[in-house]
């Protein structure tokens, strides 16, 4: 089974909740393309490989290259798909083995390695979480989203109680601190943010900090809800590229709010210095 050491460790950066539609795999994406930007080698694993939206997004990037004739930066790729095995014991191992020689190889060639994370409990989802030094968790932001992280007293909007997410977050810090006394840092990313000051965004917001004491988590303000995620998607492109690849879009004051939203999320991650530094430009 293969095993990483502290020397040969990437820092690992995981995309995680267990709620569809909060733009992970955009946030992930756009986490992956920033770094290589910014001189890191970046290594990613898509343990939602059956859904396989980071994977088809990667895809798209690899063909718009091909038939744009442009040269964009590319992580290093890896996709582990669930075991199919009848017994769950042997099912897990082949999953944790596969998992954990995905992370060796990357690890040996890459600064940081981006997993995206299924949007429900699985043991590959544990797997990824137990191994974070950086937890992105993207919300929309509700208080449905919300009742992932925590239960909240619907007259006081008091926390009452963490979620079964929280609670798995925190099986995972244990974990992770039992192996290599190494830390999680978790960022809740408040994703989709609307342009007007809601009295129903202020609450949440309030919420969230609360919350965030009591279980330990950092606040970052996400992406907010533009059509152009969407447009870039199936062109495998980010807003890092647009400029660059010549798709014919427009950057308007909206995009460039956008892309220093990326650019935020970017700087909240606690990371090592890039080894070395780009001596010529990526297009």
């Amino acid at each position: 089974m293969a095993t990483v050491t502290l020397e040969q460790r990437a820092h690992v950066i995981v995309l995680g909740n267990e709620k569809g539609g909060s733009g992970k795999s955009t946030a992930a994406m756009h986490v992956i393309v920033g770094l290589l930007r910014d001189g890191y080698t970046v290594g990613a694993i898509d343990l939602d490989a059956r859904q396989g939206t980071l994977s088809n997004y990667l895809a798209s990037r690899v063909a718009f290259t091909r038939l744009h004739e442009v040269v964009l930066p590319l992580p290093r790729v890896q996709s582990v798909l669930r075991a199919e095995l009848d017994s769950r014991v042997a099912a897990e191992a082949d999953e944790r083995c596969r998992f954990e020689v995905a992370l060796a190889e990357l690890s040996r060639d890459c600064e940081i390695v981006v997993i995206d994370c299924p949007g429900s409990d699985t043991y590959l989802s544990r797997l990824g979480h137990a191994q974070a030094d950086t937890l992105i968790t993207p919300i929309n932001d509700s208080f449905v989203d919300f009742a992932m992280l925590a239960k909240v007293d619907p007259e006081k909007l008091d926390v009452i109680n963490p979620s079964v997410y929280s609670e798995m977050v925190w099986e995972a810090r244990k974990r992770r601190f039992a192996r290599d006394r190494g830390r999680i840092d978790w960022i809740v990313m408040r994703n989709r943010l609307g342009a007007s000051e809601a009295r129903n965004k202020r609450d949440v917001g309030t919420t969230l900090e609360a919350l965030a004491k009591r279980i330990g988590f950092r606040t970052v303000k996400g992406f907010g809800e533009r059509v152009i995620f969407r447009e870039l998607y199936l062109q495998g492109l980010t807003l890092m590229d647009v400029r660059e690849a010549g798709v014919g879009i427009s950057l308007g004051m909206s995009h460039i709010a956008a892309r220093a939203e990326v650019r935020v999320l970017l700087s909240a991650i606690r990371k090592p210095p890039p080894r070395l530094t780009l001596t010529s430009p990526v297009a």
